[in-house]
């Protein structure tokens, strides 16, 4: 069983920046590909970026590239991603997902799911 537990949504302003934060309740967290989607209203739930299991391979979303970061830290067990230059595009419920596998982009992929938390970005 693994549980994660994200945090650092809110609301900002276009332009603003935020960083969440994901806690993995886990004994090895470094078995474990993370990543980072995405569901804004009305849309399909979207990969935003992945990170390897020693932090080894990113990947980010074309439309966060240059402007999100994934990063990890498996000695405190969380996977944290900065936002930077938000856009009203960005608004969405962020979920945090681990894989058993070394590093994955497909949502099918990820064996473990955050609640989710909200982030609202106001233009």
């Amino acid at each position: 069983q693994v549980q994660l537990v994200e945090s650092g949504g809110g609301l900002v302003q276009a332009g603003g920046f935020l960083r969440l934060s994901c806690a993995a309740s886990v004994r090895t967290f470094s078995n474990y590909g993370m990543g980072w989607f995405r569901q804004a209203p009305g849309k399909e739930r979207e990969f935003v970026a992945a990170i390897s299991r020693t932090s080894g391979t990113t990947g980010h979303a074309d439309s966060v590239k240059g402007r999100f970061r994934i990063s990890r830290d498996n000695a405190k067990n969380t996977v944290y991603l900065q936002m930077n230059s938000l856009k009203p595009e960005d608004t969405a419920v962020y979920y945090c997902a681990a894989a058993d596998s070394f590093y994955a982009v497909r949502s099918s992929e990820y064996n473990y799911w955050g609640q989710g938390t909200q982030v609202t970005v106001s233009s």
